[in-house]
């Protein structure tokens, strides 16, 4: 994996220093457990925090990890270890006191095959651009949203006019499951032009022409659908890509170069280390983003991507970050050493050496 001094700072370059900045919220999560009457309480999470994690993976400290912005909005409840932790990850987090509300928390309830049910326990506070201004966060090169297509529209619009940054951003645009139906195709075909790459699950692709799950997840389903995006224009260009998140089947691009299917990291053999696939397809996005901005080559950042998205599978929660004899480890396993592994699986190991 490239180290920090292979990738530009501020100091030998006129780029912005912010590499990758999420408009996902963070949220503390309580797990519920019916089977067995378990309860976790105090667990980190939300679509934001598990995207930078996604991009922390391959943004070792001082220099990189500086790159990736955020902003978490802290409640009166907010709990002194999970605020010592997000410390830890050394990023530029913006913590934001917000004393008169409590912090963001959500109610996850766990079932057989994958079952997960979701609720807000105190109201959401989502992030705007605005909440970035006067920040250097404004001028990141990438950005992660995750909206539906008319919020997505209005996220665009209030960025550009709020940027000093003559530079044109990576905006990656993960639509929100709710509304992922046929009465917003029209305006998801719209907003695919405001944005440089669409990420949907398989499920979200297939819910925009009212499939069943089971049915968008075949994957000749997925091709179908991904060309009709990719033909209805993605950028300002009509050129940018569409990735489409597969779980267990990898993910599929479709893109200026061609089509390609990326198998996941964990293949049929490994089913069993996949304890929780919460958080897997947000931190799929922040892999994504980084090997976007780092190396250009789209094939390349959607294998980050999936690595990314292995580590987030594994356990319920964040990955865990500790070290060893000077070297950081997340799950006790060298995030480099992964990658390198499937990108030689993949015949991709040339790619990591030209960035």
């Amino acid at each position: 994996m490239p180290t920090n001094e292979e990738y530009p700072t501020m100091a030998d370059t006129s780029e912005p220093s912010i590499h990758f900045v999420t408009l996902g919220m963070f949220i503390i999560d309580q797990i519920h457990f019916p089977a067995s009457g378990r309860v976790v309480d105090d667990i980190i999470g939300g679509a934001g925090t598990f995207g930078i994690v996604g991009a922390r993976l391959f943004s070792p400290p001082p220099e990189l990890s500086r790159t990736l912005g955020w902003i978490v909005d802290v409640g009166n409840d907010f709990p002194d270890e999970i605020k010592h932790e997000l410390e830890r990850w050394s990023t530029s987090l913006i913590l934001r006191e917000t004393p008169e509300r409590k912090t963001t928390r959500g109610w996850n309830s766990y079932g057989p095959a994958d079952f997960r049910s979701f609720k807000y326990l105190t109201p959401k506070l989502r992030l705007t651009p605005d909440d970035f201004i006067n920040t250097p966060l404004i001028n990141s090169l990438s950005f992660h949203l995750i909206c539906s297509p008319g919020r997505c529209k209005e996220i665009v619009n209030s960025l550009f006019s709020s940027r000093s940054s003559p530079e044109e951003p990576i905006l990656l645009w993960e639509p929100v499951p709710d509304l992922c139906t046929p009465a917003e195709l029209p305006a998801c075909l719209e907003v695919l032009k405001r944005v440089s790459v669409v990420s949907p699950n398989a499920a979200e692709l297939g819910g925009f022409y009212g499939l069943s799950e089971s049915e968008a997840e075949k994957r000749e389903s997925i091709e179908i659908n991904a060309e009709k995006w990719y033909l209805s224009g993605i950028g300002s260009d009509s050129k940018g890509p569409i990735i489409v998140r597969a779980g267990k089947d990898g993910c599929y691009i479709r893109y200026e170069g061609g089509r390609k299917w990326l198998p996941a990291y964990f293949d049929d053999t490994e089913s069993s280390r996949v304890v929780d696939p919460t958080g897997g397809g947000n931190c799929f996005i922040g892999g994504l983003a980084v090997g976007l901005v780092r190396s250009k080559d789209v094939v390349l950042a959607a294998a980050y991507a999936t690595v990314a998205a292995s580590f987030a599978i594994e356990q319920i929660g964040m990955p865990v970050l500790s070290h060893s004899d000077g070297v950081e480890l997340w799950n006790g396993v060298e995030v480099g050493k992964r990658l390198e592994e499937y990108l030689g699986k993949m015949g991709l190991i040339g790619s990591l050496a030209q960035t």
